[in-house]
């Protein structure tokens, strides 16, 4: 499951004194705030600024989503959370909720749309909610979080939704990947304006590892050069420098799968090709997104002590397969 408690990593940033931190080479040196865990990144285009969402801190704000801000991704500051307190409907839907979990923005015609997750450590009596906004700028006009209620619901399933992701296919239709252990990687269709759930559909199965365990979440679906690429996160997150997060992908030439990886082996049959996987101080790399190009994660470092961080690093393509440049 996906989780988040920054003590550790607040700590460290005090100890370090909010000092720049590289990892492996490619990797881009961070300064400020930039210990997230489960990143939704918007990389802003040339002057503009960027965005990470990530998971809460159940100790302060509530638990709500986070939200961090750079001119240019690599000085990071926290620029507040979505909201100071979680919506009141989410006590009633998952009793214990803590800390809101694995946030998804996206744009679409002017209006941004968060996902996010509700849930309790182990469980799969978990939500995945949206709330909307005009703007991603704390400063501009009219700026605030609405809260649009449920998408989908886990309890009574044999999924777990938590950890969206949204991709719109090639006719604009929108739709939300979602999932964590039990069966796999699951997928909705939405629909515009509103975000929400477009039917009661049983949700598709795009993954699985296909063992009692079924250590797979965090999916990301990007489209490119018509083909459909589904990240996700395979392992054991949240184990500090024990956890064993990796990265993989496989593709698709339509939205929905089936999803091969480079061997042909099917994501659903435990297939996937490597993305990315513990490497010097980056310990279980995970919980990703991507951004005009640029993969977000985050991974639990030495330097830390086994605490939390963001990692950003920029994809190149090799023989219709994306690989960390560096």
């Amino acid at each position: 499951m996906k989780t988040g408690n920054r003590l550790i990593a607040v700590a460290m940033a005090l100890f370090l004194g909010l000092s720049g931190c590289a990892g492996p080479a490619g990797e881009k040196a961070l300064d400020g705030d930039f210990f997230t865990h489960d990143p939704a990144l918007v990389a802003g285009s040339e002057g503009e600024p960027w965005f990470v969402y990530s998971t809460g801190n159940g100790a302060e704000d509530d638990g709500n989503i986070q939200i961090r801000s750079s001119p240019d991704g690599a000085a990071w500051e926290r620029v507040g959370q979505v909201w100071t307190q979680k919506p009141a409907w989410l006590a009633e839907a998952v009793p214990g909720v803590d800390n809101l979990w694995a946030p998804e923005v996206y744009e679409h015609d002017g209006t941004w749309y968060l996902y996010y997750s509700a849930s309790t450590f182990g469980s799969n009596r978990s939500v995945i909610a949206l709330a909307t906004n005009t703007s991603l700028d704390p400063d501009a006009p009219g700026y605030k979080w609405v809260d649009r209620g449920p998408v989908i619901s886990s309890e009574g399933t044999d999924f777990n939704a938590i950890d969206p992701g949204i991709v719109e296919d090639a006719e604009g239709t929108p739709w939300m990947s979602f999932g964590s252990f039990h069966s796999g990687i699951r997928m909705i269709k939405l629909q515009w304006s509103d975000g929400l759930r477009a039917d009661d559909a049983e949700p598709l199965h795009l993954a699985s590892r296909g063992d009692a365990t079924n250590a797979i979440e965090a999916p990301f679906i990007l489209p490119k050069d018509d083909r459909y690429y589904l990240f996700v996160s395979k392992g054991f997150c949240c184990r500090g420098l024990d956890s064993t997060y990796n990265i993989v992908v496989g593709r698709s030439e339509s939205v929905t799968g089936p999803y091969l990886d480079a061997n042909g082996i099917p994501l659903l049959e435990d297939g996937g090709t490597p993305v990315m996987e513990s490497l010097g101080d980056r310990m279980g790399p995970g919980g990703q997104s991507l951004s005009n190009g640029v993969l977000a994660f985050h991974f639990y470092s030495a330097t830390l002590d086994g605490g939390f961080r963001l990692g950003l690093v920029p994809l190149r393509w090799e023989d219709g397969w994306p690989v960390p440049d560096e």
